[in-house]
């Protein structure tokens, strides 16, 4: 097998989103990234603007954006 085929698991992946401020920003953020097909868990923490997500696969980059843009906040790129 190569290592396309094989299974490894979740996936963990950190994203640094901009204008995030207190937990409403948080759970914003993290409600709709949670909407994307293969995401197990999302954490968000507004101090950092780092949001932290678990998924089956790798995500497309432009479908966290478009969910981020969604909560109304911009995606800055991964950290």
């Amino acid at each position: 097998m190569t290592a396309q085929t094989e299974t490894m698991g979740p996936v963990t992946t950190v994203y640094k989103v901009s204008g995030m401020s207190c937990g409403h920003c948080e759970g914003a953020v993290s409600g709709e990234i949670s909407e994307i097909s293969g995401v197990s868990s999302v954490t968000a923490v507004a101090k950092t603007g780092e949001v932290t997500v678990v998924s089956a696969t790798p995500l497309d980059d432009e479908a966290v954006r478009a969910a981020v843009d969604e909560a109304g906040y911009e995606l800055a790129g991964k950290a």
